[in-house]
Order: structure tokens, then C-alpha cells, then sequence
């Protein structure tokens, strides 16, 4: 497990971690047979966790809740200074690290999420990877999934339903499931099947990778960046201001 050490926004504690401290973590984990629950907090579902207390109260629940984007990133600064997030992470590059790790370890994968044609993609995309089993994540019954997924024994368990489906899936099951890592990735599973359009390096380091998102599902993720960042960026000014006035 990682040390204690987290950065607060909006009431949701994040883990101030590094891609090698998780990975570390992951791997003594799995060593161990300690099972513990890994999920991301970005911009949206922190902006979510202000107007639902549900989805707030599940981040505690998690072993692990690294910071996802460079908004979360820079929230924390703008909040903390020197103090905010140590580390700009984001979860498609922690995934494309786990790859690595995985394949190296040679662990075993169940993914439980997305469509047919995108898990059918890992096995090609990655052959050397050790995948137990795979489930759809529109067409499923939970408890044959729970059976199914203890049945391959993979070391490590892929959830990629939406927030906060896959972390209300992922807590309501995780005393059933024999499995040591369990990770909550979103839409992440089409990191691991290649399928996923990701902006180039320039972009991603300049923190305007969402724009190429933006340009391929503006119907769906519209609200969510013209509407979404902006009001991310508001909260933390209204933030820091109501704690510079406590002061």
C-alpha cells in the first residue's frame, strides 16, 4: 500500500503518488495477495462529487485515488502552490506503464467493460499479454461476471463501466472477488486495446490532449469540457479564496 500522503479538493482526498509508486504498489499487491482497489479522480468526476454526495463517498472507499489530467494537476497548485500535486499523472499513461509491468511479471488480466470489438483488440494490440478473460460492459449479469472473473484467477481486474458504475460495481463486489488488484479505468480499456485517440505529445504536454476527444465525440463530451473545465477552474478560485478569508 502507498504511504499515507494526500491532497484534498472538493472534499475528496487524492493520493499525492507518483506512476512509480503506484506500479510499486500494484506489484507488492499481487506479491503479497493483499487486495486493495485503485480508481481515478479528474476533472469531471470531481466536479460530479459536488453535486452528488453519493459519488463523494465512494473515493474513500479506494486504497488508492490517483489525480487523472493536468486540470486536477493544476487545481492543486493553484490551490496548495508548492504543496499541491507533486506529480502531473494521467491515467492513460499509468496504463500504458502497467502494460509494460504486466507483461514483464507476466500477470494475469481480466477486463470487464467496454464493447466486444475493443476487448477483442487487447489480445492483437498486445499478444504477450496475459489475458484470463474478458466481459462486455453493456450485456452482462453480475453475479455470472463475479463467477466468471474468480473462475480465470487474473491477478488483476480492469473495470471500465463509467463513474460511478464501476466504482459502485467495484465496492459491492470486492469482498466476492478473489483477486488482488482491482482497477477502475473508465474508458481507459481502449488504452490497452490501442483504440483509444490520444493527442500528440505536444498536446499532452501542454494539457489540451482533451481537444482531440473533444474533436472525435463532441456529441458526448461537449458539456463536459466547454462546460465542465471553466466551472472545474471557478470552484477552485471560489475555493481558495474561502480559505485565504478563513486564514
Amino acid at each position: 500500500m502507498l504511504p499515507i500522503k494526500n491532497i484534498e479538493l472538493f472534499g475528496v482526498k487524492l493520493n499525492n503518488t507518483s506512476y512509480t509508486e503506484i506500479l510499486d504498489s500494484i506489484q507488492k499487491s499481487i506479491e503479497n495477495q493483499n487486495q486493495q482497489m485503485i480508481c481515478y479522480a479528474n476533472v469531471n468526476s470531481l466536479n460530479l462529487s459536488i453535486t452528488n454526495g453519493k459519488i463523494k463517498k465512494l473515493f474513500p472507499e479506494f486504497n488508492i485515488v490517483h489525480a487523472d489530467g493536468f486540470g486536477v494537476f493544476l487545481g492543486s497548485r493553484i490551490l496548495y502552490g508548492k504543496n499541491g500535486l507533486a506529480h502531473r499523472l494521467s491515467g492513460s499513461d499509468l496504463y500504458e506503464r502497467l502494460i509494460i509491468q504486466c507483461k514483464k511479471f507476466d500477470y494475469k488480466l481480466f477486463f470487464f467493460g467496454d464493447r466486444n470489438e475493443t476487448l477483442n483488440q487487447i489480445k492483437i494490440k498486445h499478444p504477450l499479454l496475459n489475458v484470463v478473460g474478458t466481459q462486455n460492459g453493456f450485456e452482462y449479469d453480475s453475479t455470472l461476471t463475479l463467477i466468471k472473473i474468480n473462475k480465470s484467477g487474473p491477478d488483476i481486474l480492469i473495470v471500465g463501466l463509467g463513474t460511478p458504475k464501476q466504482e459502485e460495481w467495484i465496492i459491492r463486489n470486492k469482498q466476492d472477488l478473489k483477486v488482488s488488484v482491482i482497477i477502475s479505468v473508465g474508458d481507459g480499456i481502449k488504452v490497452f486495446s490501442g483504440t483509444k485517440r490520444r493527442g500528440s505529445k505536444i498536446f499532452q504536454k501542454i494539457g489540451i490532449e482533451w481537444m482531440v476527444r473533444l474533436f472525435y465525440e463532441p456529441k458526448r463530451l461537449w458539456k463536459r469540457y466547454f462546460i465542465g473545465i471553466p466551472l472545474f477552474i471557478f470552484r477552485i478560485i471560489k475555493y481558495k479564496f474561502l480559505i485565504s478569508k478563513i486564514r
